[in-house]
């Protein structure tokens, strides 16, 4: 089975508690459930991380480049900012492999900051405003 690496950025580890009108009610535990389980159905193997660290959300870049994985990417708020992740990203799609970019509310609707993604730029494709929905229609893409 192919494996895909399924990246979250900071305050994702705070699902259910954080803000559960824009985010839902799901927590992080029940996230990595449903995106795992889904994966198997589609045939891959979903490896689920998150952390609220720049450089750890770049090296599992570099080991997705490294491994030659797909990665499905919440940047969360380094999306708006973090020219480092986006130069990372870059290792993945340059390489061939696929780089979806996800959020689970649509920045769009939201405040004027979060409208700009320097990472969708440098992505295979984006998927927003779908819940957890928006990482299950990841995982059927890179089936």
């Amino acid at each position: 089975m192919k494996k895909v690496l399924v990246l979250n950025g900071p305050n994702l580890g705070r699902l259910g508690s954080r803000e559960p009108d824009i985010y839902g009610s799901i927590d992080y535990a029940g996230l990595q459930v449903s995106v795992t389980a889904r994966a198997l159905e589609l045939g891959l193997i979903a490896e689920v991380r998150q952390t609220n660290s720049e450089s750890e959300l770049i090296s599992w870049i570099y080991e997705a480049a490294d491994e030659s994985l797909d990665v499905i990417m919440n940047p969360a708020a380094f999306t708006h900012y973090s020219y480092a992740l986006r130069d990372a990203a870059v290792l993945i799609t340059k390489a061939g492999q696929s780089l979806i970019e996800v959020h689970l509310s649509n920045p769009h609707t939201r405040e004027e900051f979060r409208h700009t993604s320097v990472i969708s730029g440098v992505a295979t494709g984006v998927i927003a405003g779908f819940g957890v929905d928006s990482y299950h229609l990841a995982l059927a893409q890179l089936a």
